[in-house]
């Protein structure tokens, strides 16, 4: 059986950040709901017994507490969701165990709390290092306080520890990034996950986009950028594992994400979170008091299920493999769909090494440094040839 995975949403933030589109919600938006912390992780532990009725007895490989932020709940209370699902499914022998965090709400305290309860890895937005561009984020930490906090997790015995940036910031610049960079690098990480800043519809950001308050991000200067921070941090023995992720070894590497983009197993707790097993796709409401009234009540809280066709399935293993260091194997496209990736190599967007294999066996469609920067359009080429489903 593929890993199985848990994915425990928590949809509370002390305040929005304005490129922010996730299914969070401060205390003022939930004000007179009656959702709270607490009616929160009683719905948590009663899907989670829902889960076990559907899925059976089935040791959990991953555990990814996000959001939102996690660390708002304190390290006790996280604790007690690791219990929930320890004492629900078990946890796999040398399971991995994140839970994201915001700097300005952790301590030494929180994180040494975290490793006693047995949570093995932290991954703590960071964004910038630089006031200005954390300023347009509408971040509320000072720039040290991310740093602080990593040195912090690692002092409490988390041999992994993970730190987020955003680049194409507008305002921000090459010298700006760099700082960034270097500050993570200095942190003493062994994994860093950056990501073009994207403005999502819906957002205090787009509206001040829409003003003219700040410039929309430029794709030409978010591919640069890209290429300052791939550079700097493979120079530092960190390397690209994902397109947007990077890690200083095999042990460093997201495993629960892993999953994800190796078609692997989860389920999704917490309102709004998606779940998938073996093909079908469902998620739940995504107002935490809603969720919380429907478990009180004994009833399901998905509002909406997809089940993947083949097709479907085999499109997603494209897409999403491709990103990966490891590639995408050939046997997985028909001949179309080889055909293509040889004419990506000869574009210089997939390693021509890669792609060398006896027959169908062996061959791996690998990006190239610049084949990241156009990963959709080479996905998009190699999708004229995904074999269609075999007939029933």
């Amino acid at each position: 059986m593929p890993p199985f995975g848990i994915y425990v949403h928590v949809p509370f933030c002390a305040a929005r950040c304005g490129y922010c589109d996730f299914n969070t919600y401060t205390a003022v938006e939930l004000a007179g709901s009656g959702a709270s912390p607490d009616g929160w992780l009683d719905a948590v532990r009663r899907e989670l017994v829902t889960a076990r009725g559907a899925v059976g007895p089935r040791a959990v490989d991953t555990v990814f507490v996000g959001g939102g932020t996690p660390s708002l709940l304190g390290a006790a209370r996280l604790a007690e969701v690791l219990d929930a699902v320890r004492s629900t499914f078990g946890l796999a022998p040398g399971a991995e165990v994140t839970t994201e965090s915001n700097p300005e709400s952790t301590s030494p305290e929180f994180f040494a709390g975290l490793a006693e309860a047995g949570f093995t890895r932290v991954s703590l937005g960071m964004q910038s290092a630089v006031p200005h561009v954390l300023r347009v984020l509408e971040r509320r930490h000072t720039p040290g306080r991310a740093l602080a906090a990593a040195r912090e997790a690692r002092a409490a015995g988390f041999a992994h520890v993970n730190l987020d940036l955003i680049y194409a910031t507008p305002g921000e610049t090459d010298d700006d990034l760099r700082a960034s960079v270097d500050a993570v690098l200095a942190a003493g990480v062994d994994h860093v996950s950056a990501y073009a800043l994207i403005v999502e519809d819906g957002t205090a950001l787009a509206r001040r986009v829409a003003r003219g308050e700040v410039p929309r991000p430029d794709d030409d200067v978010a591919a640069a950028r890209y290429e300052l921070i791939d550079e700097r941090l493979a120079a530092a023995g960190l390397s690209w594992y994902e397109v947007s992720n990077w890690a200083s070894s095999t042990q460093a590497r997201c495993r629960h994400n892993l999953g994800y983009w190796l078609d692997g197993d989860w389920w999704g707790l917490g309102p709004g979170a998606h779940s998938h097993l073996a093909g079908s796709r469902w998620w739940n409401v995504k107002h935490p008091a809603r969720y919380a009234a429907l478990l009180a009540a004994g009833e399901s809280p998905e509002a909406g299920r997809e089940e993947l066709t083949e097709a479907e399935r085999a499109v997603e293993r494209v897409m999403l493999r491709l990103r990966l260091a490891s590639g995408l194997p050939l046997d997985l496209l028909d001949d179309a769909g080889r055909a293509a990736a040889f004419r990506a190599s000869a574009d210089g967007l997939l390693d021509p090494a890669a792609l060398t294999g006896t027959g169908r066996v062996g061959g791996r469609a690998v990006l190239t440094a610049r084949g990241r920067l156009l990963a959709d359009g080479v996905v998009h080429t190699l999708l004229a040839g995904v074999p269609a489903p075999s007939p029933v």
